[in-house]
């Protein structure tokens, strides 16, 4: 080929690159907000309260009353996973299991994939589970009827537990059980962190508005939450916590109404916390990237995952063999 084809067809690679990552590279500087300073008396409060937690008084005044074989002990988890999934629902998680639930281990660092649930609604579908958590240690589960209107409280377990009985976990990843999560591309981008605290990243929603539908499921009454927006938060597919940040959204917790959905919830404590959140393209929120294995090694989360897709997915990124640019 002449020198001005090869000028043409790197002109054309390069300009693919720039269409392919450009907006998302716009949108994490843009939805990156500057940090709050902590000059609120209450913000002030909370963010000393959660440092003086007291652990050993949680263990004894649990907000719910948990069924948990699973344990962190005392030892130092990196980055525990916290996968909110449904009592019925027992096939996708042995699929997690058995594919990027499987990882203890990201560059020398441990990793515990652990499943949150509600209690289920018949005697049968209980005894199942106690069965399945017997089994695999790897289930905690609330006193209340998991629902679509018992999410909230799920996550509001899952980080009662987090902070009460897995103090030493590093990060702490919330995901849906419908999310396919690249463990090794998150370890290696939390390992690049120099801000250790404050940590909440995720797929910032920027301006998001409250359901004032009484028919939609989100619905949020306006004595509830007044606000025309919501504050910025992390799309609940998935996201990340540091373990402080998690202990002071369990204190901002007791002044914010269960009845907003969960990620919004988290978000609203981030913020009376004075923690804002950073966003990452990487998370890809609601969506389904379509497969590809490179770029599945470098996201972190993508929605909507069908079982035969986990396997073959996990098959083809753990393989080991690198990616060129």
């Amino acid at each position: 080929l002449r020198t001005h084809q090869w000028c043409f067809i790197f002109f054309n690679v390069f300009l693919f690159h720039v269409l392919l990552f450009g907006a998302d590279l716009l949108e994490e500087y843009f939805l990156r907000s500057l940090p709050l300073s902590y000059t609120d008396a209450k913000t002030l409060e909370i963010r000393e309260r959660a440092r003086k937690l007291d652990v050993d008084a949680l263990k004894a005044n649990l907000s719910y009353t948990v069924s948990s074989t699973a344990t962190c002990s005392d030892q130092e988890i990196f980055l525990l996973v916290l996968v909110c999934s449904s009592p019925e629902n027992r096939t996708r998680r042995n699929v997690i299991r058995q594919t990027w639930g499987n990882v203890t281990d990201a560059r020398g660092y441990s990793v515990l994939t652990l499943f949150a649930l509600g209690k289920p609604a018949s005697v049968t579908a209980q005894l199942e589970i106690n069965e399945e958590s017997q089994t695999h240690r790897d289930i905690i589960e609330g006193s209340f009827i998991d629902s679509p209107e018992t999410q909230t409280q799920k996550m509001l377990m899952s980080i009662e537990w987090t902070v009460t009985f897995c103090p030493h976990a590093r990060y702490i990843l919330k995901a849906d059980e419908d999310v396919f999560v690249g463990i090794p591309s998150l370890a290696g981008y939390l390992l690049s962190l120099t801000q250790l605290e404050d940590v909440y990243i995720g797929k910032v929603i920027h301006q998001g508005v409250p359901s004032r539908d009484p028919e939609s499921p989100g619905f949020v009454p306006i004595h509830q939450y007044s606000q025309e927006f919501y504050p910025d938060y992390c799309d609940g597919s998935a996201f990340v916590l540091s373990q402080d940040v998690a202990r002071k959204v369990y204190v901002a917790a007791e002044e914010v109404p269960v009845s907003v959905p969960p990620d919004i919830f988290v978000g609203i404590c981030a913020k009376k916390a004075g923690i804002t959140p950073v966003h990452s393209s990487r998370f890809s929120g609601e969506k389904h990237i379509s497969y590809n294995r490179c770029c599945y090694k470098f996201i972190f989360t993508s929605s909507n995952m069908k079982e035969d897709e986990l396997f073959q997915d996990w098959k083809q990124t753990s393989d080991g063999k690198d990616c060129s640019l």
